[in-house]
């Protein structure tokens, strides 16, 4: 089987930021299963069943685990795609397996020990995403967390920014090849939440500047990322979450092909 985080190929993680109605999660898997040959390493299938680290109490966190993770096994049979999903709890972890192809465990919780260690123990592959705090190196330690327990699995680390003052992030374009370095790794760049602005929305909500999202892409490629992590929804304005720093659907197909471009042209 095709690994999903190669190191000598192109992959691209899309999808929309939460687990919504088959038909809007269809429609977004259908598009992406449309590009999906067109990116040399694939394009794996991404929503959360529950988003726990929302800014407010009463915030739209998803439709929990099990109706999650039906909904994610539907899109498995209606289409060809490989899916991922989000954990933020160990005893998560067997059950999310059972369904997704591979676990994403998220920034805030990268050094959760017990955590690694259940999504590990899976036997899947395992994206760490790093904390907005964290140097590069400090990945290590998660990676070792995950293989202490997980075999052969893939590992992927994933580079979503770094708090920069209040409500806002930057990229240190040498975190790609820091990573790589200190982990051994696939590294990958999250174009969404990089350009978040947390806190900066309405209502102490995190905002977002979607329209960095093309040119950050298309710079961490060039410095050496081997995938890209991308939400996109048909209509960004009215997603539960994440929606100011979300690519529109419309817009994924030109950004696919700008990235495959920068990747042909810096990988001779």
């Amino acid at each position: 089987m095709q690994e999903l985080f190669p190191q000598d190929r192109l992959f691209i993680i899309a999808g929309p930021c939460v687990v919504e109605n088959d038909e809007l999660n269809l429609r977004i898997a259908r598009e992406i299963e449309r590009l999906s040959e067109r990116v040399p390493g694939r394009i794996v299938f991404k929503a959360s069943f529950d988003k726990a680290n929302r800014s407010n109490r009463d915030s739209a966190r998803g439709p929990g685990i099990q109706s999650g993770l039906d909904a994610l096994g539907r899109v498995k049979k209606e289409t060809s795609l490989r899916v991922i999903t989000d954990v933020h709890l160990p005893e998560q972890c067997s059950r999310a397996a059972e369904v997704a192809d591979a676990l994403q465990i998220p920034a805030f919780l990268c050094r959760q020990t017990d955590l690694l260690e259940a999504a590990g123990a899976t036997g899947k592959p395992v994206n760490v995403k790093k904390g907005q705090w964290l140097h590069p190196e400090g990945m290590r330690g998660a990676v070792e967390k995950v293989r202490a327990v997980a075999g052969s699995s893939e590992i992927a680390v994933t580079e979503r920014g770094t708090f920069f003052g209040y409500g806002d992030l930057v990229v240190d374009m040498r975190s790609f090849a820091r990573m790589r370095t200190a982990t051994g790794c696939p590294v990958i760049f999250d174009a969404t939440h990089s350009v978040q602005r947390p806190g900066m929305g309405e209502g102490g909500s995190s905002g977002g500047a979607r329209e960095f999202i093309e040119p950050l892409a298309s710079a961490a490629v060039a410095a050496g990322a081997n995938g890209i992590f991308v939400e996109t929804h048909p209509d960004p304005e009215n997603a539960p979450s994440d929606g100011p720093n979300m690519l529109p659907l419309q817009d994924l197909e030109s950004l696919l092909d700008r990235l495959v471009s920068v990747w042909k042209a810096t990988r001779r």
